[in-house]
């Protein structure tokens, strides 16, 4: 009788690529779909400690659909570290100048805060519009309830 647990890591692994259109989605819903794809939860073999993920590609990014007046009220910041020079935008000038931005830092703040989260994100691609960069990757749709 073998007393060994096989633990899933990297090399015994094969990682999915996903597509998902995220035209009139909401921003919290979808961002809980994708985040979890990426850190592996919907394998049957998921380890916290490992980056066994999928890749995920958003089609549409631009097209995000957020619940209330957050357009309006909800704020990003930046700071460039002098005294007083911190910005600030809403939705609506942050999907003019860059509409990714908006999907990604819902994701990241969704992920673990170490150093697993920046190979999480680099498997995520998102795109402005309908064309499909990854297309020789064979996607499949993922499925959103």
């Amino acid at each position: 009788m073998k007393k060994t647990t096989l633990v899933q890591n990297v090399k015994n692994d094969q990682r999915q690529w996903y597509v998902v259109d995220a035209a009139d989605k909401r921003l919290g819903q979808l961002s809980v779909i994708i985040a979890n794809c990426l850190r592996g939860k919907n394998e049957a073999g998921f380890t916290p400690h490992s980056d066994m993920g999928s890749y995920v590609i958003v089609i549409n990014a631009e097209k995000i659909e957020l619940s209330g007046k957050k357009e309006q009220d909800k704020l990003y910041y930046r700071h460039s570290g002098y005294l007083g020079h911190l910005k600030s935008r809403n939705v609506a000038t942050q999907r003019i100048r860059n509409p990714r931005k908006i999907l990604e830092s819902a994701i990241s703040g969704m992920l673990p805060k170490n150093k697993l989260r920046s190979c999480q994100m680099k498997r995520l691609i998102l795109v402005v519009g309908e064309k499909n960069p990854h297309e020789a990757q064979n996607p499949v749709p993922l499925i959103i309830k």
